[in-house]
């Protein structure tokens, strides 16, 4: 705590480890906020002292004595009076908020008059509405031409602008006066919802829980409450409708000057975004701390939208808790209105933080998505043409030109069935961005332009609704007699979604079902993500064409090679930036690659590791170096498929098995690897001779079946436990990088001991690696004699190993032994890139026997010490 703290008061960027089990979060809460307490006070009385000055007068500061100048003098003044009424203006405003939740805080009659006023609104709404649909009957039935008048919420608007002039929307011209400066805060993100509510109870149990401003923020996917929009299930599609609503909602009102016209248009509106309801909800959720799902109960029940509500409760916050996306992803931090200057930024769980980024940052498409997205737009183009405004059109035509000409890079005609055009040249080929903009021959049209165009049009949510209308196979789009070919790709639509839903749905799981059905129904909102990747500059990035056999199978994808251009923004505005986890080792990647890249001064770097606060005894970390036949083990590409090896990984853990109590977890490199060992063993007679002392179970590689198999091997184990039996518990085959290998705790008698069989290199032959690796080296210096690709293998494989060892040791009484199968871990290099707390008390051992003997020690002492 004394080092988080130094370093917020040093306003210094921060790499802190502190092990799973050693208070972490705790220590995180109580260091930031005693920091934000005393910086707040210092704060306070500095105004304070500025204010008495401004109230003794400024008189004195207009003679300097000797030879005044007056004019000098007056603007000095002047500057003087402005700051101190501009702190007197804070001040006020500051106690004027302070006073209000206070109230809020104390007075549950304001609760209650709040919820009767908006019970009361919601009657008289629902009166008006009746009336209003009694007069409209019998006033004719206004269609507009040939359109019915649902079909006009498909018509794209007008689009004015297309220079880089800001468009105000209507929320921003109504919350001008409304605008609130942004205290001192911190900004806490995670990676998941689960781990940003897990921490909110943690400040909730804390000393500062009562007294701390704090909000939760989240997808909308997360926070939605209107059931209509919520049913729509996947993100982008959630994300379009609710923002559709919203411009509704300011468009109503020019739409009811128009009621005289014939043309009758309707649109839906959202009933939880009112403004007056959402402050309402603002207000309670900064006078009590609430995680993700109190937020979302209290939005359902004042009926106010917690996305926006939440957001409006940003500048008055202390604490604001958030997914790592929001606050890394420069378009979507300025949605949510966050601010960063002069803020502290607390990135917990951040060991995957530089490939978070890539991802965030990184987009791919298919060869069917972009003949998909080409056919319905044609579609559209064709249907609405009489409708559409000029540049509507001429936008339009440009992105169905975009679409023809990748396809044509992946060897494909958009006016083909993607499914059956082969590929003649099948590999993957990588360019940088400029040279595949003009070999694709898209390097005149501006795609900064057509970017802007698709936010501000909602181009694919129309989409969506048009294919929602005449995609399915009951209802076609009509259509010309001239327009023949347009037909058959109508048809070639209609039969790849009616394929999707007789053959994807029963075998595929949910997820995978709902992407199926966003990629046939929508595709165009995944490439606008890739356009958007285009845009990054040439350096930063390249472009993967992977040419399958068909063009449907094929795609085109962005890779992100520098993360710290996008890094560099969070820590160029922020006052300090800690990056913290329970397994940082090795640092050197965020100091080079991120921190170092993004034009950080090495001397404001701090980096912080405490050891863990279990007892030295309790865990035994072992190198081992040959197996009981004296077989050197080394399960390198070459060598880990022989039977020797195979044979040799398994008499170890059939002599283990004999001795150790409880869970035995057995990482491998992969999923293809764990399943030829187990079908060696299977033809051996391995498999059954440690059947004998453990059930065996595999990882499943689908994540809906992994709680299946935890609670199976926690049963087991549970009954193994009682004595008299055979069993001596479980043994779980995983795999590294899999589901078992982070985020999941194999706590007391379920991971008394860890094995790592290999290393688990990154496959050196993927292209994305390999451009990677090619980069590093042209921009990175050499560390140490060796090259920087070198070490970021090295660095991924030991980042992966020392996330899942550390998954044994959960807390302060737990015990555990950590088996690493390889002599090659005893390297200085490698060593030295395990955690501090494990490599203190790792022992080399060059034989079997002598390591078998301090385990079997190890275990029986701690089962006689129970």
């Amino acid at each position: 705590m004394e080092a988080l703290y130094g370093a917020l008061e040093a306003g210094r960027v921060g790499i802190f480890e502190s092990p799973t089990g050693t208070g972490k979060s705790l220590s995180l809460i109580c260091g930031a906020l005693s920091w934000l307490r005393d910086w707040q006070e210092q704060r306070r009385q500095e105004e304070e002292r500025l204010l008495a000055l401004g109230q003794d007068g400024l008189a004195p500061q207009q003679d300097t004595g000797g030879q005044p100048d007056w004019v000098t003098a007056f603007v000095h003044s002047k500057e003087e009076r402005d700051r101190v009424n501009r702190l007197k203006e804070e001040h006020i405003r500051r106690k004027k908020r302070e006073d209000n939740l206070e109230k809020i805080r104390h007075n549950v009659q304001l609760k209650y008059a709040a919820k009767r006023k908006r019970c009361e609104e919601d009657e008289a709404k629902r009166l008006l509405q009746l009336s209003k649909e009694a007069l409209s009957q019998g006033a004719g039935e206004g269609g507009l031409h040939q359109l019915d008048h649902n079909e006009e919420e498909l018509i794209l608007a007008e689009y004015e602008s297309d220079d880089e002039k800001k468009v105000v929307s209507g929320l921003e011209e109504d919350d001008d006066d409304l605008e609130e400066e942004h205290v001192t805060k911190i900004y806490y993100c995670s990676r998941t919802h689960s781990q940003l509510s897990q921490f909110v109870r943690e400040v909730q149990k804390s000393p500062f829980g009562k007294d701390t401003r704090l909000v939760s923020l989240g997808s909308r996917q997360n926070l939605c409450v209107n059931e209509e929009v919520r049913r729509l299930g996947a993100l982008q599609l959630i994300n379009d409708r609710c923002m559709e609503m919203q411009k509704n909602k300011h468009e109503k009102k020019s739409d009811e000057e128009n009621e005289g016209k014939k043309r009758r248009v309707s649109r839906t509106v959202c009933p939880f975004y009112s403004y007056e309801q959402m402050q309402f909800l603002r207000d309670e959720v900064l006078v009590e701390v609430k995680d993700i799902e109190q937020l979302v109960s209290l939005g359902r029940e004042t009926k106010a939208c917690p996305y926006y509500g939440s957001r409006f409760a940003i500048p008055a916050a202390q604490l604001v808790v958030l997914p790592y996306q929001m606050l890394l992803h420069e378009p979507t931090r300025n949605a949510a209105g966050i601010k960063l200057k002069d803020q502290v930024v607390i990135i917990d769980e951040a060991h995957n933080l530089i490939d978070t980024i890539t991802c965030i940052h990184s987009a791919e498409v298919s060869g069917s998505q972009l003949c998909c997205a080409h056919s319905q737009l044609s579609q559209y183009m064709e249907r609405y043409r009489k409708r559409l405004k000029a540049k509507n059109l001429m936008y339009i035509k440009q992105i169905l030109y975009l679409l023809e000409r990748f396809v044509a890079m992946l060897g494909g005609n958009v006016n083909q069935n993607p499914g059956c055009q082969a590929v003649s040249q099948t590999g993957t080929v990588l360019k940088s961005i400029n040279d595949f903009l003009f070999e694709s021959q898209t390097d005149n049209i501006n795609l900064f332009k057509v970017q802007r165009y698709c936010e501000k049009s909602l181009i694919s949510r129309k989409l969506f609704g048009f294919v929602e209308r005449y995609g399915g196979p009951a209802s076609a789009v009509k259509i010309n007699k001239e327009n023949q070919k347009l037909a058959g790709l109508q048809n070639f639509l209609l039969t790849l979604q009616q394929g999707s839903d007789k053959e994807g749905t029963p075998q595929s799981p949910p997820v995978e079902a709902e992407h199926d059905q966003l990629r046939t129904a929508s595709p165009l909102m995944q490439i606008e993500g890739f356009l958007s990747a285009l845009t990054n500059a040439n350096q930063d990035g390249r472009i993967i064409l992977n040419r399958q056999g068909t063009v449907g199978q094929s795609s085109l994808k962005f890779l992100l090679l520098n993360p710290a251009v996008h890094f560099a923004k969070v820590v160029e505005e922020c006052r300090a930036v800690i990056i913290a986890g329970g397994t940082m080792q090795p640092v050197a990647d965020f100091r080079e690659q991120l921190l170092c890249c993004a034009g950080v001064d090495p001397a404001r770097i701090v980096e912080f590791s405490c050891g863990h606060v279990i007892p030295p005894e309790n865990i035994l970390p072992i190198i081992l170096c040959s197996g009981p036949s004296n077989q050197q083990l080394e399960f390198t590409y070459q060598t880990r498929d022989l039977p020797q090896m195979m044979d040799e990984t398994g008499r170890i853990l059939c002599n283990l098995c004999n001795v150790i109590p409880g869970g035995v977890v057995c990482f491998f490199p992969s999923y293809e690897y764990e399943k030829q060992v187990y079908g060696h063993w299977e033809k051996t007679g391995l498999l059954s001779r440690l059947s004998a002392k453990k059930k065996i179970l595999q990882e499943p590689k689908k994540a809906s079946q992994v709680e299946q198999v935890l609670v199976e091997y926690a049963k087991c184990i549970k009954r193994c436990s009682q004595p008299g039996g055979q069993m001596t518990g479980a043994l779980l085959l995983s795999v590294v990088g899999g589901k078992m290998s982070e985020g999941i705790n194999f706590s007391d008698d379920l991971g008394r001991c860890v094995i790592m069989v290999g290393m688990p290199y990154p496959n050196i032959r993927s292209p994305e690696l390999q451009e990677k690796m090619t980069w590093l080296d042209k921009t990175m210096p050499r560390a140490a004699g060796q090259a920087p690709s070198r070490v970021l293998i090295e660095n991924l494989c030991m980042k992966a190993v020392n996330q899942s060892i550390g998954r044994a040791i959960r807390h302060q009484k737990d015990f555990a032994s950590i088996l690493l199968l390889d002599h090659r871990y005893a390297r200085p290099a490698i060593f030295n890139k395990l955690p501090q707390w494990i490599r203190e008390r790792t022992q080399v051992k060059p034989a079997f026997g002598s390591a078998f003997a301090e385990l079997r020690k190890f275990h029986r002492g701690k089962l006689d010490s129970l």
